[in-house]
């Protein structure tokens, strides 16, 4: 499969798929002249990626763990459990520090239309 057959299939970009061959995520191989050309498990694979991209994984880590992922995009294999509860992790702190400097600002905004002073802007 060549790269504008796999982009029009999966709605990725063409320039997408060649970054995900950069990061070492996507194999193709080359015609005599140049041409990528993708294995049938190419569709697959794109699924997949964009499947951890949207769970927020970094491409760094989708290209250490996307041997482990089997079947659909959604299948992954046990001894990713810890990688992903790390991230959730991860991802709840930085969401309680962004609550927390929500709740910083709103007290901010709160005071400062409390004086009647007029936002800058």
């Amino acid at each position: 499969m060549r790269i504008g057959a796999l982009a029009r299939e999966t709605g990725v970009s063409v320039r997408l798929l060649r970054y995900y061959e950069e990061q070492g995520l996507l194999v193709a191989e080359r015609t005599s002249g140049g041409q990528r050309v993708y294995g049938a498990d190419a569709p697959a694979v794109v699924r997949r990626i964009r499947a951890l991209l949207a769970a927020g994984l970094p491409t760094r880590i989708i290209a250490e763990v996307l041997d482990c992922v089997c079947g659909s995009e959604a299948e992954i294999e046990p001894c990713l459990s810890p990688l992903l509860v790390a991230r959730l992790d991860a991802i709840d702190e930085q969401i309680s520090d962004l609550q927390g400097a929500r709740s910083s600002l709103a007290a901010l905004v709160a005071a400062t239309e409390g004086r009647g002073l007029a936002p800058a802007g």
